[in-house]
């Protein structure tokens, strides 16, 4: 097993030495196995471990004790752990979308404000083998193309997946070999869940048939992939086409008319991550309905998107854009230096306080350190602004404000929400992004420890 974790995290970069990875932790087996594994791989990899752990606000007492025992076995061997409490059914309300898809959205922005926080390039995650077939059959079931056909991917950006290779039994034996403990959700064995009555009704009978199943299926998925990936490749080169009128996508029809039947529609699809906004998760109906907008010769036709995003047909381009008006930005506040400061209008608030920048390790959870000899007159709190730009520890470069919210998937608009921290020199830090690093304090120096956060 162990070999087979290092193999995969080796052939898809997922532990980069001296650099750090953040473990997301239900308190499982699964996220458990996955934490305590990392940890053995740090001593010879040269990586730091972190851990953050998203509470739903879904099971009262039951989430509560999940998030003590998370909070309690990090604590006593000394990983950083974020923990974040969330109001899911209340939020799936708002954004009027499934509870479980509410839930998985919460979960990845939370881990990927955590990591943002506690300085992590990598998200790992601990879907395993048998996840990976529970999803394929979820597919077939409700109809999918090549892409469901292949199932997780072990990476998708900074989200790794190191245990996808490894079977649920091999993940139990692993605990026991090393004392791990783990909590049970009593969820997983409520057949209300699709996933759960495929886990516990329609594999049983299939791994009669076949009792390497699991295997059998990853070697199918993983051939499946590479076809998929390599139609995507074709599909972002036509999409290299494209160009940014503001915040709008603008490609000229033709790109996406001209391209075979299995490459356009992927090419729509790219064209929607591009965006970062909303779902991209559309029906092949969806995406369908763009492409024949581009060999359509409806000057003005539109399609409506899922997410709230709209693709028009402007003579011989084609638009993507939103339908909601962006929400207006706050205006600046000065921070306060010894205290809190709240961005009016927002739902973000910011301390900070004079300190000696602390040890490697040593740091206060989800604070950030700016040297005090980096600020050039007064700091504020005020929404981005034309040229702002940011260069993130360990984010390799300097990348503009506009093209970090589009990177990150900043729905359009919330972007002018987002509190920026600036003084005379430009852009010192960046709400849930943390410092520029030319503004970050070395441990032992005078120091600004600032935190953001929302409030509930």
């Amino acid at each position: 097993m162990i070999e087979a974790v290092k193999a995969l995290t080796a052939e898809y970069d997922m532990l980069p030495p001296g650099g750090a990875v953040l473990c997301a932790v239900s308190g499982g087996a699964d996220s458990m196995c996955l934490l305590h594994l990392l940890l053995e791989l740090s001593r010879e990899g040269g990586f730091r471990v972190c851990a953050a752990h998203y509470h739903h606000g879904m099971r009262g007492a039951a989430a509560d004790a999940d998030a003590a025992f998370v909070s309690r076995w990090c604590a006593d061997r000394g990983v950083p752990c974020a923990v974040e409490r969330g109001d899911v059914y209340a939020e799936a309300e708002r954004r009027g979308l499934g509870v479980e898809e509410t839930g998985r959205r919460l979960r990845y922005e939370f881990l990927r404000r955590a990591a943002a926080e506690l300085g992590c390039g990598r998200v790992a995650t601990a879907h395993n083998a048998d996840d990976n077939l529970e999803t394929l059959l979820l597919h077939l079931a409700r109809g999918t193309g090549l892409h469901g056909l292949a199932g997780i991917p072990p990476r998708r950006g900074e989200i790794v997946r190191p245990l996808l290779t490894t079977s649920r039994a091999e993940i139990t034996a692993y605990l026991e070999e090393h004392n791990v403990p783990h909590v049970e959700d009593a969820t997983n064995a409520d057949e209300y869940y699709a996933r759960n009555r495929i886990r516990r009704q329609v594999v049983p009978v299939l791994r009669q048939l076949n009792p390497r199943l699991t295997e059998s299926a990853a070697e199918t998925m993983g051939y499946l992939r590479a076809d998929d990936d390599f139609l995507n490749a074709q599909a972002a080169a036509a999409c290299q086409n494209a160009r940014w009128a503001e915040d709008d996508l603008v490609i000229e029809a033709r790109y996406i008319a001209q391209l075979p039947a299995a490459i356009a529609p992927r090419a729509v699809r790219r064209l929607l991550e591009m965006m970062g906004d909303g779902d991209t998760n559309c029906s092949a109906a969806h995406l369908k309905a763009v492409v024949s907008l581009a060999r359509g010769e409806d000057p003005s036709a539109v399609v409506y998107l899922p997410g709230g995003r709209l693709a028009q047909r402007v003579y011989q381009e084609l638009l993507l854009t939103t339908q909601a008006d962006p929400l207006p930005p706050f205006p600046a506040e000065p921070l306060c230096l010894d205290g809190e400061t709240e961005a009016a209008g927002t739902p973000w608030r910011a301390s900070c306080r004079r300190v000696t920048c602390p040890e490697a390790g040593e740091e206060q959870q989800g604070a950030f350190y700016l040297a005090r000899d980096s600020i050039q007159g007064p700091l504020l709190l005020r929404p981005r602004q034309t040229g702002d730009e940011i260069a993130l520890p360990r984010r390799g470069g300097t990348k503009s404000l506009k093209k970090l919210f589009i990177d990150e998937k900043i729905p359009r608009r919330e972007r002018e929400r987002i509190p920026v921290l600036a003084d005379n020199r430009g852009v010192a830090a960046v709400a849930g992004f943390g410092p520029d690093q030319s503004r970050a304090a070395r441990p032992g120096q005078p120091a600004y420890e600032i935190r953001f956060w929302k409030a509930d």
